[in-house]
């Protein structure tokens, strides 16, 4: 049963949210909260799989709750999930960069939000490969100039060589058909590189291997 946390500051959204995700077999709302203080306390007293979070509420926005899990290492099983009514931007490109999962609009098909919810309780990135791309090749470039990024020079030829890669935003079925590996292989490589550069998510880790400036060989 995938657990999820609604933190929402409009109750109409949170009804929303609570009648889509009950209806579902294998997921139910575990919690509300209308900010981001409210939210913190509801993860410490019993973690979701999922928190389902809107970037701006009063008080702790969606953005400092998202910096406050990342520093602490007892919520970091917590997966999020940015539900916003905003264009890919500047909020956005922070919130992955601050660890979370990935991001809808609220406007998203319900199915879409259901899949987004088993996608991340699975541990996988949110984020398809195109607006990957989009969000990253864009924003990145606006609001994240290239900085050295810590733990890059841990990581060896290969795992720099996939880190681009996983920065292109294709998937791990795609890596490994590029370079001539199993899925398998690839996936232990991207947790590798994952916790070398301490990322909490595959979508973060795009982001750092962005801002590193990685890109793979032609």
């Amino acid at each position: 049963m995938i657990r999820v946390l609604l933190a929402d500051d409009h109750q109409l959204v949170r009804m929303g949210l609570r009648v889509l995700v009950d209806r579902e077999d294998d997921m139910r709302v575990v919690g509300e909260a209308t900010d981001g203080r409210e939210a913190l306390a509801a993860i410490r007293r019993d973690p979701p799989d999922v928190l389902l979070l809107d970037i701006r509420m009063p008080g702790m926005d969606g953005l400092e709750l998202l910096r406050t899990l990342a520093a602490d290492p007892a919520l970091g099983g917590v997966r999020v999930i940015v539900v916003t009514t905003f264009e890919i931007d500047r909020y956005v490109f922070e919130a992955l960069h601050a660890g979370a999962s990935g991001f809808v609009l609220k406007d998203t098909a319900p199915t879409e939000l259901v899949r987004a919810i088993r996608v991340v309780a699975a541990g996988e990135a949110l984020l398809s490969p195109s607006i990957t791309r989009m969000l990253v090749g864009t924003f990145a470039r606006q609001w994240a100039p290239p900085e050295p990024v810590d733990g890059l020079d841990t990581l060896t030829e290969r795992e720099r060589e996939i880190a681009a890669w996983v920065g292109t935003g294709r998937s791990n079925a795609d890596i490994a058909a590029a370079l001539f590996l199993s899925p398998a292989t690839v996936r232990t490589h991207v947790t590798r590189v994952m916790t070398k550069l301490g990322a909490r998510s595959r979508a973060q880790l795009v982001v750092l291997a962005t801002r590193a400036g990685l890109t793979p060989p032609d």
